[in-house]
């Protein structure tokens, strides 16, 4: 197989252009391009926001113990089975023996897929987190034939 092929998806390239400002939040850099946006002669399909100096940051939200990972798991396993319970009711007179026995299984079952995975870490990893990905700053960049009039809007928006 040849490297560097894509098969029907063009290949990811850097940005290109001028760099027309810095922001700290990609909100500020939002509301550049939206200010630019807001000038009907301006072109924005020239413009791009970058990321740069991106981190992943993995920011814990609270401890595990076995009581929240198996709580978890019952209740997860719980409303699968709700829901496969109550598909297969659909197709029989008795609806509630098959929405009972799926949220019992559902249970066990669930109760079982995150005991097993917990277990196995051996307290290594007793906390739960979520990850992101975040830039350092954002520059709004622009086409080299309308980065300088891009520069001359933005200037004007920052001494209102």
């Amino acid at each position: 197989m040849a490297q560097g092929r894509t098969y029907g998806k063009p290949a990811a390239t850097p940005p290109e252009g001028w760099p027309i400002g810095t922001f700290t939040t990609y909100a500020d850099a939002q509301a550049a391009v939206d200010e630019l946006s807001d000038r009907d002669e301006f072109p924005v399909s020239d413009l791009t926001i970058v990321g740069v100096d991106l981190m992943q940051v993995e920011r814990v939200v609270g401890r595990l113990t076995w009581g929240k990972v198996l709580g978890g798991g019952a209740l997860y396993g719980m409303w699968m089975g709700l829901f496969f319970g109550l598909l297969l009711g659909l197709f029989q007179e008795d609806w509630i023996a098959p929405l009972i026995t799926g949220v019992v299984v559902g249970a066990v079952f669930g109760l079982i897929l995150a005991a097993v995975p917990y277990g196995m870490q051996n307290g290594r990893r007793d906390f739960a987190s979520t990850t992101e990905i975040v830039a350092g700053r954002y520059d709004v960049l622009c086409n080299p034939r309308n980065a300088e009039k891009a520069r001359d809007l933005l200037a004007q928006r920052r001494l209102r």
